[in-house]
């Protein structure tokens, strides 16, 4: 079995994040793309202010009925979320022959260098870098990168958190996700 790794903040997970894991999926024959909402992610802490149970539930609303997509809670509970720990909780999981690839955007791969332990998140998995326009990246020594550049999206979580927040609901989002921010009342302005 195949299986990747797509972590991030999901505030809120929108259609771009889905397409990257499906486009993922498709070609490089995964069989579980395990999306994993970061309970303190430690690049991004301070512009997190979404729970995690609202985060990981949506999550779990987009990736219902589609058996690619798996919401994971890997990265769950009280200490930062560290790839390094999360690449070793699922390297424990795994049975002899899988094989495990973290998905990342160029964006954020660019930055690899300013991770906890990076030398070691490089050294543990194959990476699958999804291209994003103006974003260019060096390859760390070491890193085994597989680019995933048939997609080029510009949806960014922070641009539809404003347009909620402006109470624009006309944004890229799994109606469900949708329906659960009106319930909840998540992004409106305080």
């Amino acid at each position: 079995m195949r299986l990747a790794l797509f972590g991030g903040t999901f505030d809120p997970i929108h259609n771009g994040h889905l397409a990257v894991a499906r486009e993922a999926g498709r070609q490089f024959r995964l069989a579980k793309v395990l999306l994993i909402p970061a309970s303190h992610p430690p690049h991004k802490y301070s512009l997190t202010r979404t729970a995690y149970r609202h985060r990981h539930r949506m999550v779990e609303l987009a990736c219902e009925g589609d058996p690619l997509l798996e919401a994971s809670r890997l990265e769950e509970g009280s200490e930062c979320s560290y790839s390094i720990q999360t690449i070793r909780r699922m390297r424990e999981r795994l049975e002899p022959g899988e094989e495990m690839f973290f998905l990342i955007g160029a964006d954020a791969f660019a930055e690899i260098d300013t991770w906890h332990r990076w030398r070691e998140v490089i050294g543990a998995v194959d990476f699958i870098v999804v291209s994003r326009p103006g974003h260019d990246y060096a390859m760390p020594e070491g890193a085994k990168v597989h680019r995933l550049e048939t997609l080029a999206l510009t949806t960014s979580s922070s641009d539809i958190r404003a347009r909620l927040a402006a109470g624009d609901e006309d944004v890229d989002l799994p109606a469900a996700v949708l329906e659960y921010i009106r319930e909840n009342r998540l992004y409106r302005p305080t």
